[in-house]
């Protein structure tokens, strides 16, 4: 006899909690911190401050949560499609089943996307009139002290300090900072503010914020909103020297100068001493020849006033001869003008007609103009009159009455002329006239 048993082994049973705890500590023990690029899609803000959001791809969906901390410290503004690189860990949320990544940085993925968020915040910058040309400010010509931001180990401010030492040695105060990563902005814009609350003894004149170059990544400081507002709001002009040449950032747009390089940003500083020597070793020359030729003219004035004051009887002397001489002049000259007037009070006489002779002269006109209205008058009415005449024959040539005198009649019946016999029936009363009276018939 055999006895069969049903066997079943012992598997450990868990609780719902147990397994959603058990899932949680395998993921984040296995992976840890990642990183990963994807787009963004259902992006949602919670009123706590939080970022919920999924990242995808082609062939995954993958959720992810944006603490409020960490979004508030981003300087853009999260999209929908934008396409981003988050960092952070993988956890899960045991509350829908899923795992997700928690978030504690992202960035854009690609100058593409920083282009773009740079656009968008130029124009809003724009908007808000940060970057007009009235906000300018000028450079002063020789600056007491310069303020340079920089950082103090590069070989920025090497070569921008031998070029001021080259050009016109003067005061340099440094403001080190770092000029790339997080905290880049922040310690470039504290500079700024820095210098502008300085005391009028210690401010300097102009401020240069210089970085070398590189990419748009590294240059990004010099694009957050809290450097180009201090730039903007700075008292102190400030020359904007970022990178090569064909870098642009926006605080070039808010500075008052941009200079392609921190080298130029020097040279546009300060001018060149030797040349200011030469300048004023010139200025000084010209004013040295104009003070002696002002001296040597009023030498030659005093001299004249000390000859008068010395012998004033030769002065009066000399003014008599010059009346006497305007005198002689004048007795030579009346008659001469008398007889020249004189002419020309004979020429306007023999102009100028007597009332008498001016009458008989408008005498003269009337008759004239009387025997030309008497003609003129005499010639219209001859014409008219011909004209009549010819009106006169023509009307009588068509007279009908001198047709009737021919033999002609005209045969009426009523008011109404026949003129042909279809318009004539039998009895019809009708009058005949002919050119010497009418005829009352019966037509038969």
């Amino acid at each position: 006899m055999s006895i069969q048993a049903n066997f079943t082994p012992t598997i450990h049973e868990y609780t719902v909690s147990e397994i959603s705890s058990k899932i949680k500590s395998i993921i984040e023990l296995e992976c840890g911190y990642v990183r990963v690029r994807g787009e963004i899609s259902g992006l949602k803000i919670a009123s706590s401050g939080h970022g919920y959001m999924n990242l995808k791809d082609n062939d995954a969906v993958l959720s992810a949560t944006c603490w409020r901390p960490t979004l508030a410290k981003l300087h853009f503004a999260l999209e929908e499609g934008m396409e981003v690189v988050a960092s952070g860990r993988l956890t899960t949320y045991s509350g829908q089943s899923r795992y997700q990544l928690s978030i504690d940085k992202i960035e854009p993925a690609g100058a593409g996307a920083l282009m773009q968020m740079l656009i968008q915040r130029k124009q809003k910058l724009e908007q808000e009139g940060l970057f007009d040309k009235q906000r300018k400010k000028r450079l002063p010509f020789l600056p007491r002290k310069i303020g340079i931001i920089t950082s103090p180990t590069g070989a920025v401010i090497k070569d921008m300090l031998h070029r001021i030492k080259d050009r016109c040695p003067v005061h340099v105060i440094l403001w080190p900072c770092v000029v790339q990563g997080e905290n880049a902005a922040q310690e470039v814009s504290n500079a700024i503010i820095g210098f502008n609350k300085l005391d009028e003894k210690s401010k300097p004149q102009v401020i240069i914020v210089a970085r070398g170059g590189g990419s748009i990544e590294d240059l990004w400081a010099f694009n957050e909103e809290i450097v180009v507002r201090a730039v903007a709001n700075s008292d102190i002009p400030i020359i904007s020297a970022i990178g090569h040449e064909t870098d642009f950032t926006l605080m070039d747009f808010a500075a008052d100068v941009r200079a392609p390089t921190p080298t130029a940003a020097a040279e546009f500083a300060v001018p060149v001493l030797a040349d200011l020597k030469y300048m004023l070793s010139q200025n000084f020359t010209r004013i040295q020849d104009i003070l002696w030729q002002i001296i040597s003219h009023k030498t030659k004035i005093i001299r004249m006033c000390d000859n008068i004051v010395s012998n004033p009887m030769k002065l009066i002397r000399h003014k008599e001869q010059n009346l006497d001489y305007l005198i002689f002049k004048l007795s030579d000259k009346l008659p001469q003008m008398i007889r020249s007037q004189n002419m020309k009070i004979d020429s306007l006489g023999a102009k100028i007609s007597t009332p008498g002779k001016m009458l008989e002269i408008k005498e003269m006109q009337i008759d004239y103009l009387t025997s030309r209205l008497c003609e003129f008058s005499e010639k219209i009415i001859s014409d008219k009159s011909n004209k009549l005449n010819l009106q006169m024959q023509l009307l009588q040539t068509l007279d009908y009455k001198n047709v009737l005198k021919r033999g002609f009649a005209i045969i009426q019946r009523g008011d109404k002329v026949l003129s042909t016999i279809e318009n004539i029936n039998s009895k019809d009363r009708v009058t005949i006239t002919m050119h010497d009276g009418k005829v009352d018939a019966v037509v038969d």
